[in-house]
């Protein structure tokens, strides 16, 4: 899928300025939106050989949230993302229009295991990057963190 330009509501996030997501506990985690894009906010494990790191995501589950994204943000949280579940699983394709921040998009199998990663994806680039399979998640976050974290394939996603 292929972002597209063509939501109303995407000329007034345009003005928000993004703040990072709450602390909250973990039993309200699940119950938690996030103060720019209103979509509820979970935690999310990734598990490599270097042991357990918890991401705080949104969850942009309709095609409107998907298409809308990231686009406009000008903050992400070394530790905040966004989660595309893919229902029905597919081959998705990403692009960055419209898109200030360099983030690193991961593509999770349906083994719940990254399958690849587009890293440090250049801003407002419109050349789309895709999955080499079938996924049930697309995964964003900072530009840099996945090879920080030593995400890779293999890594197990657990949400």
């Amino acid at each position: 899928m292929i972002r597209s330009f063509a939501i109303a509501a995407v000329a007034a996030l345009a003005a928000c300025s993004p703040q990072p997501a709450t602390e909250a506990t973990p039993a309200a985690a699940a119950s938690a939106t996030h103060p720019v894009s209103g979509l509820p906010v979970v935690p999310l494990t990734i598990t490599t050989a270097k042991g357990k790191h918890t991401f705080r995501v949104e969850v942009a589950k309709t095609d409107e949230e998907q298409a809308q994204g990231l686009m406009f943000r000008t903050q992400l949280g070394p530790d905040e993302g966004m989660i595309f579940p893919r229902e029905p699983v597919d081959v998705p394709s990403f692009w960055m229009k419209n898109t200030p921040l360099p983030l690193d998009i991961i593509f999770i199998g349906t083994d719940l295991r990254v399958l690849n990663i587009a890293a440090n994806t250049v801003p407002y680039s419109l050349t789309p990057v895709s999955a080499v399979g079938m996924s049930s998640a697309v995964l964003e976050i900072p530009g840099g963190r996945a090879a920080a974290l030593g995400i890779g394939p293999g890594a197990k996603v657990d949400w």
